[in-house]
């Protein structure tokens, strides 16, 4: 079987996207109050504004993440998920590489993210991959407020 792993910038309007994003979603809604749930559905992904990729092994998506172009010259991370039959294997990170390095390519100064709080135990996992990667908390990015169920992360590129 082939173990190829691929990332690739895809629609979220996709068939190949519908499952993961179902599954993000209810992920969100399930771990934060809905005024706290921060998570795009496919067509607020699909904006002139964000980037969307699929991460795909053996030619199934197995994996997605989006980057939001913001004004202030930063990358927004967004809807990075990986399909429950494969976590553990790595690609939350491998799809973090990749955003960072689209990023990198358009110029961005520093990547972004909103995640859940230590309130929203769903999100610990997410917490340990950024905080791993060199993220460190900060403010509220632009569009957001302060909101005891989030918390947000900077990484300059």
């Amino acid at each position: 079987m082939n173990q190829t792993v691929t990332i690739i910038r895809a629609n979220p309007l996709s068939p190949e996207a519908a499952a993961l994003l179902a599954a993000h979603a209810k992920h969100g809604s399930a771990s934060a109050p809905q005024d706290s749930d921060h998570t795009l559905d496919p067509a607020g992904l699909a904006g002139a504004d964000i980037r969307f990729y699929l991460l795909y092994q053996s030619g199934q998506a197995l994996g997605c993440g989006a980057l939001k172009s913001l004004s202030d010259g930063t990358s927004e991370v967004k809807s990075v998920h990986v399909a429950a039959s494969a976590r553990g294997l790595g690609f939350a990170g491998r799809i973090m590489q990749h955003l960072e390095a689209e990023a990198r390519a358009a110029g961005a100064t520093a990547l972004v993210l909103e995640t859940g709080s230590p309130l929203c135990p769903g999100y610990d996992a997410a917490r340990r991959l950024y905080e791993k990667l060199g993220f460190e908390y900060c403010g509220p990015l632009p569009g957001y407020q302060e909101d005891p169920m989030s918390v947000f992360m900077r990484r300059g590129l």
